[in-house]
């Protein structure tokens, strides 16, 4: 599986935005996909994950409520709607596939990653 990020930017805090991740391979459909999100000078941390069939979802708790994850297997791309975006919330953001993760919200457990796009909140 091949990832594809794109969608961040530049917003004011409150504002949104919509995070796409644009897969390849027939592997797709039955993999879990996330997303993690590194800050600057910090530690890459988990943001979201979808199973694969987009029936169980799971968030962390900073953006529980704010953000929703998604995915459409026929257009094989996942997605990030993000929603009253505050400034802890800039990151490089991460879309990730896995075929059997165990710890779903460890980076360590997928083995496909995307190239990162850059998500800034300013205050």
């Amino acid at each position: 599986v091949q990832l594809q990020a794109f969608g961040g930017g530049l917003v004011q805090a409150g504002g949104f935005l919509r995070l796409s991740c644009a897969a390849s391979g027939r592997a797709f459909s039955g993999s879990r996909m996330a997303w993690f999100r590194q800050p600057p000078g910090k530690e890459r941390e988990f943001v979201a994950t979808i199973n694969w069939n987009g029936n169980a979802v799971y968030y962390a708790d900073s953006v529980k409520g704010r953000f929703t994850i998604s995915r459409d297997n026929a257009k094989t791309t996942m997605y990030l709607q993000m929603n009253s975006l505050e400034p802890e919330d800039t990151a490089v953001y991460y879309c990730a596939a896995g075929a059997s993760v165990v710890v779903i919200n460890k980076p360590q457990g997928y083995a496909y990653w995307g190239q990162g796009t850059q998500v800034t909140v300013s205050s």
